[in-house]
């Protein structure tokens, strides 16, 4: 359990954002972006950050990286696949993620909302941020429009196993430790 702002160790950090609910990993997400590239908070909701330097508006997302389940969830394996669900067994460490399979969705990508996407993923020992510009955000990323039936101007990328490299020569931004975050993360004086 995580304790005072002040006594928090990086693998406290590390398991609490691997147990966040998606709202709050979304909020999470947005502050390590918002101190990571020194941007204010946005000026509406189609949005999540704006730069007033650059005068863009800034959305962010994120995605755990866990190993995929290799056992389907059936009447007889329904105990053993909520007990091989946990996070620590399936994270990924950032060296292994050729050799592992996994699959992190970045979902609900409005482009037409954003001028600048800062997307990440937390590995099992490091936090790895990317930056893109909406209208770079196409084939070369196997972006789909087509993320619900009747859904326009909304789409979604998977970064996986098999993509992730073109992520990392095109787009990385930064790759941050639990430590370093630990450190990003902590108040201000």
């Amino acid at each position: 359990m995580l304790a005072g702002p002040h006594h928090v160790d990086s693998s406290e950090l590390r398991e609490g954002i691997f147990n966040l609910h998606t709202r709050r990993l979304g909020s999470v997400a947005e502050i390590i972006v918002k101190r990571l590239a020194n941007l204010q908070w946005s000026r509406d909701l189609t949005h999540d950050l704006y730069d007033p330097e650059r005068r863009e508006r800034v959305e962010v997302k994120f995605s755990r990286v866990l190993k995929k389940s290799t056992l389907s969830v059936s009447e007889a394996t329904v105990l053993e696949s909520i007990g091989s669900a946990t996070s620590e067994q399936r994270m990924v460490r950032f060296a292994e993620w050729e050799a592992c399979r996994f699959d992190c969705n970045i979902q609900q990508v409005k482009r037409q909302e954003f001028d600048v996407l800062y997307y990440g993923l937390f590995f099992a020992d490091a936090v790895v941020v990317f930056r893109i510009r909406s209208n770079e955000i196409g084939p070369d990323i196997y972006y789909s429009d087509l993320q619900h039936r009747g859904n326009i101007g909304e789409g979604q990328f998977h970064v996986n196993n098999d993509t992730l490299a073109v992520h990392l020569a095109r787009y990385l931004y930064r790759k941050l430790t639990y430590e370093e975050l630990l450190r990003l993360l902590s108040p201000r004086s």
